[in-house]
């Protein structure tokens, strides 16, 4: 067993040193901005609002600052935590972390790694490029980011931002057991419930022009145009037509998708916590074709609502009677088949360039900065991931909604998934199948910034901490 005093004699100086750097207007104390500047000066990219925890970790006073007297003692008592840790990784209590006990480690939290995947968590810690981590890396890289156990360090990669710019393909997040005792897990799903709807609403009008696009593309309606025709024909709230409903089907398919993914997971892995990338595609695709199946009546109406003219419909339940007294039942799911179809090559995609652009990032900057990602990171590997996987789905989705249109539109053919596939490409090439697909990702970027900025806000007024 190993101490920080015997390993380190020097380390009221560091102390010193280290409060010194933080101490910008050398007042004799540390605020929160000057944690967080400091912390961005030292180079260090500690985990996110880890400003906010180490002040309220060691403000022992409550006066929004710490002195140096706090500031040790907080120090010296994250030390100590960090020994627990590193003591219990380091299982043949010699002095350093390798990679079989980083894999042991993920093994004892249910999460199955190969070693080659523990060479990578070990390289983000390791200085000196010995792939051992000795006691003074492990304080050096830990000591300023509040974690407070092996599952926190863990945890960095394992939940996405669970942002929402309106696709419903997306594999679920993964919560722990610990997660879902606490009821963290409602909590997370409500604020991305919120953050969800938020989006959805700001983004709308861009939206409605996608469908709009790809039920009226061939003939030659453009982005101004489209958005012209709306509000030449029902003014600028008609710009939301159909939102409602889109917003509405955030909560059901949200807790029917959590719900299947958590049973889909027991069966695949037993007692074992975490999935690995492959079976997380799985669980995912399976979850969503359920919840997809259980709400999909919900997306004929949002698309039949978006399509509207003024006055066709009073109201969504005026718009669900017509359709069954009109078409009968089987209306409800037109585009089925092609919606099912969909969420396989977007998770799959999704999931991969995910994975990809995680790893890339941990290799490059591995020796830099710590296993934390940052926000700015996992919104661009989110975006760019989704956006990999709508590129993927896309054809599937605008046949989807061709065949939930199809009645609502005068002179369509009625047709199924195969012959609207070749009549499409018939008449309008292969370009036809990715109409209205300008707007859908002109909404990406606006969405994933109203939908972070709502999710992060509702994630702390339900006190749900931020990693």
């Amino acid at each position: 067993m190993h101490g920080p005093d015997s390993l380190d004699p020097d380390r009221e100086k560091r102390y010193a040193l280290l409060f010194s750097q933080l101490d910008s207007n050398r007042d004799g104390r540390v605020d929160i901005n000057e944690l967080r500047e400091g912390l961005q000066a030292l180079g260090m990219t500690p985990c996110h609002n880890a400003e906010q925890e180490i002040l309220r970790a060691g403000d022992t006073d409550q006066d929004g600052q710490l002195d140096f007297e706090e500031f040790t003692h907080y120090l010296e008592e994250r030390e100590r935590r960090l020994l627990i840790m590193f003591n219990s990784l380091d299982r043949n209590n010699d002095g350093q972390i390798d990679i079989s006990e980083i894999q042991e480690c993920f093994h004892g939290l249910g999460i199955h790694i190969t070693l080659a995947q523990a060479k990578k968590v070990l390289q983000s810690m390791d200085r000196d490029g010995t792939l051992t981590i000795d006691w003074l890396e492990w304080r050096d890289h830990f000591l300023l980011n509040p974690l407070h156990n092996m599952e926190d360090v863990i945890t960095y990669w394992k939940h996405s931002s669970m942002l929402d710019i309106g696709e419903s393909l997306a594999v679920p997040d993964e919560f722990s057991k610990k997660e879902i005792r606490s009821g963290m897990w409602w909590k997370q799903l409500l604020a991305g419930g919120v953050a969800g709807a938020v989006s959805r609403t700001g983004t709308a009008p861009l939206d409605r022009l996608k469908v709009l696009m790809q039920v009226h593309g061939s003939q030659g309606l453009s982005i101004l145009r489209g958005l012209r025709v709306m509000i030449e024909e029902g003014g600028v709230r008609s710009l939301w037509r159909g939102n409602g409903i889109n917003v509405i089907k955030i909560a059901p398919e949200s807790a029917i998708k959590f719900m299947a993914y958590e049973q889909i997971k027991k069966l695949i892995r037993g007692q074992h916590e975490t999935l690995r990338v492959r079976e997380r595609f799985i669980a995912g695709s399976l979850a969503g074709a359920i919840a997809q199946t259980a709400i999909y009546p919900m997306e004929v109406l949002k698309t039949r609502m978006a399509l509207r003219r003024t006055g066709q419909y009073s109201g969504m339940s005026d718009c669900a009677r017509q359709i069954l007294r009109n078409e009968g039942v089987r209306a409800f799911f037109k585009g089925y088949i092609p919606n099912l179809l969909g969420i396989v090559p977007y998770a799959g995609i999704d999931l991969a360039v995910y994975e990809t652009l995680k790893n890339t990032w941990l290799q490059r900057y591995r020796s830099s900065t710590s296993a934390d990602p940052g926000v700015l990171v996992l919104l661009a590997c989110g975006t760019v991931s989704s956006t990999c996987g709508q590129i993927a789905s896309y054809p599937l989705a605008l046949v989807r909604t061709r065949m939930q249109a199809q009645a609502s539109v005068q002179g369509s053919p009625q047709l199924s998934m195969v012959a609207l596939f070749r009549h499409i490409v018939a008449r309008e090439g292969f370009l036809g199948l990715y109409r209205g697909i300008a707007p859908n990702f002109m909404k990406v970027i606006p969405a994933v910034s109203i939908s972070y900025v709502v999710y992060e806000n509702m994630k702390r007024l339900l006190g749900v901490t931020s990693r």
